[in-house]
């Protein structure tokens, strides 16, 4: 078994500027970038600055194809399967917003699922009429594949869940679900927002036909960036909801063809500086390898929640056969955003989830608002120490 120790802790410290000034656990948020990040990014600012924007883009085409080419070694993918984007959520809407839905069909979710992607459900259960059922959870508290089998039908148009909650440290079972959507032949959406960058993502393994991912979590890289995974054979049957010059090309003065790619759900203007930096932070990811990201993470969160759980009034919220990153606890008698308040004062990063995030989860488990420290692999024990001995001044 990996060892909490076995990543070069100080070198991953030494190359994050930010380490020198604040306990960050709040990676799930949005992380520290490493140098080489921040670099690349400042890098082709100043060469928009001094040779135009459109300049400094057409001389960095090479470096943003390697982009793409990143992207997919991070998801085990073809370049062609990819697109960039401005976020995570724009990268789910870009595919969710291209089914075809009609009244009747049904989409299936979890009950851990996404405040942004429960609103675009039933906004189309409004617009169309399809039917949004939960998949409630299994006696771990991870979505149960069982009951996911036996509500599986033709009328199920598609399966769409979040791999990582934004809320209590669950990884839910992709894999799994990937296995009941491939033998029934329905389209499995993957919400990676949280898992991109500390677990390792296969598409091929988990059997889904459309993955979307944020830069800014924990593959450490801008804000501002995101993107986006579709199987082939799906993009095939999808038409975006919005095109532009660059997702197709105006053949004739009333014809137009639509990229056969993934770039298909993109749009033409973007943030070359950003993107760089994107490509910038994957590939500092893989450098790492994400089997020794994934490990320390999950150690170090480990140690977080049983140093928690140890404290007087402190209930650890986290659940699911497997767990993550992402730490949740509420103090008792002390709302959520007073302890983070007291947090920041010490110079401690962390935030807060709360029912509007999920309203399924909370809703069935009654939770609080909750403070939410999500643990990367450059943090150290000597800060889980920090946090854990300001907690219990509260």
């Amino acid at each position: 078994m990996t060892s909490i120790q076995d990543l070069d802790v100080e070198r991953a410290r030494a190359e994050t500027p930010g380490c020198a000034d604040v306990v960050h656990f709040n990676n799930a948020g949005s992380a520290l970038p490493p140098a080489v990040v921040l670099d690349t990014v400042l890098g082709h600012l100043r060469e928009e600055a001094h040779s135009g924007g459109y300049e400094a883009t057409a001389a960095a085409s090479e470096k943003l194809d390697a982009v793409y080419a990143s992207v997919a070694r991070l998801l085990n993918a073809e370049a062609d399967d990819i697109a960039i984007t401005e976020n995570a959520t724009r990268s789910w809407q870009a595919v969710f917003y291209s089914f075809p839905f009609g009244p009747g069909d049904r989409i299936l979710t979890s009950q851990a699922e996404y405040a942004s992607n429960v609103i675009s459900f039933l906004q189309l259960k409004r617009r169309t009429g399809v039917t949004v059922e939960v998949i409630g959870d299994d006696e771990s508290g991870q979505l149960d594949v069982a009951e996911l089998r036996r509500r599986v039908a033709d009328d199920v148009k598609l399966i769409a869940v979040s791999h990582v909650p934004t809320q209590g440290g669950l990884v839910n079972p992709a894999e799994e679900i990937g296995e009941v959507a491939e033998q029934a032949g329905i389209p499995f959406l993957l919400d990676a927002c949280q898992s991109a960058g500390q677990l390792d993502l296969d598409v091929r393994r988990l059997k889904c036909d459309a993955l979307s991912a944020t830069g800014r979590k924990y593959l450490r890289g801008p804000r501002g960036t995101g993107f986006l995974y579709v199987r082939p054979e799906l993009r095939a049957r999808l038409e975006p909801a919005m095109l532009d010059l660059h997702s197709a090309s105006w053949v004739s003065p009333g014809e137009y063809t639509v990229d056969p790619t993934a770039r298909r759900f993109e749009v033409w203007e973007r943030n070359t500086a950003l993107v760089l930096g994107l490509g910038a932070a994957v590939d500092y990811a893989l450098e790492w390898g994400l089997p020794a990201i994934d490990a320390r993470v999950s150690a170090l969160a480990s140690t977080l929640r049983e140093r928690l759980g140890e404290l007087p009034g402190v209930q650890v919220h986290d659940q699911g056969a497997r767990k993550c990153g992402i730490v949740t606890f509420s103090l008792e008698g002390t709302p959520a955003a007073d302890v983070k308040r007291a947090l920041a004062a010490a110079r401690i990063n962390t935030s807060v989830s709360s029912s509007t995030s999920a309203q399924f989860d909370f809703t069935a488990r009654k939770l609080p608002n909750l403070v939410r420290a999500s643990a990367h692999y450059y943090n150290t024990e000597d800060e889980i120490d920090l946090l854990v001995r300001e907690v219990a001044k509260l």
